[in-house]
């Protein structure tokens, strides 16, 4: 590995239950509009604040809009923190002040800044498929991104229903999912689905 590159910082993937959490996004341009229309879909609720709201931002879906500079109040009963209001200098300035509350923060396009990244994704029912380059590439992670959607068909959301179903019944006959080798029954179902194509 060469010297000047480092171990990943953003090297622990999680996927978040935001159903019904407060998230907050400071900016109401293109770029906050899109993150909060993405938080939106995962069930948040978004506190927007922007000095200026443009027509992408869905004034709707958003329950809390704010208009006017970010002020600290706006960090209470938030959860999490996205910042994208195109000015480096503001961006920063709210990273630290969500940082001192210890409310994690991602400022967009400025990775020393965020507690946490957002991967490229792609999604199929059940299945979410998510792509990070630790920062380091975003149109790279968009460009796996789009070669994992191809894999990621209807049929593997099909199969992600099926086995939830299985998994379900295991666990109400009193028994655990956790020491069972899926693999035989991954192999039956892929491999009919290939054989009967729809």
């Amino acid at each position: 590995m060469p010297e000047n590159i480092s171990r990943a910082r953003f090297s622990y993937p999680v996927f978040l239950d935001l159903d019904g959490v407060l998230v907050l996004v400071v900016g109401g341009g293109r770029i906050g509009a899109r993150k909060a229309a993405g938080l939106i879909s995962a069930g948040a609720r978004v506190r927007l604040v922007a000095t200026e709201v443009s027509a992408h931002v869905d004034r709707d879906r958003i329950v809390d809009l704010r208009e006017h500079p970010f002020e600290s109040a706006d960090l209470d009963e938030i959860r999490l923190v996205i910042t994208a209001t195109g000015d480096h200098d503001v961006d920063q300035a709210i990273s630290a002040a969500a940082r001192e509350r210890g409310i994690w923060t991602n400022a967009a396009d400025q990775p020393v800044d965020c507690e946490f990244i957002l991967p490229a994704i792609t999604r199929v029912g059940r299945v979410t498929g998510a792509i990070s380059t630790d920062g380091a590439s975003p149109a790279l992670a968009g460009y796996l991104r789009d070669r994992l959607a191809e894999i990621l068909d209807d049929r593997v959301a099909e199969v992600a229903d099926i086995l939830a179903s299985e998994r379900r019944a295991v666990q109400e006959a009193g028994g655990s999912t956790e020491d069972i080798d899926w693999k035989p029954r991954l192999r039956e179902l892929f491999d009919a689905s290939e054989s009967n194509p729809k």
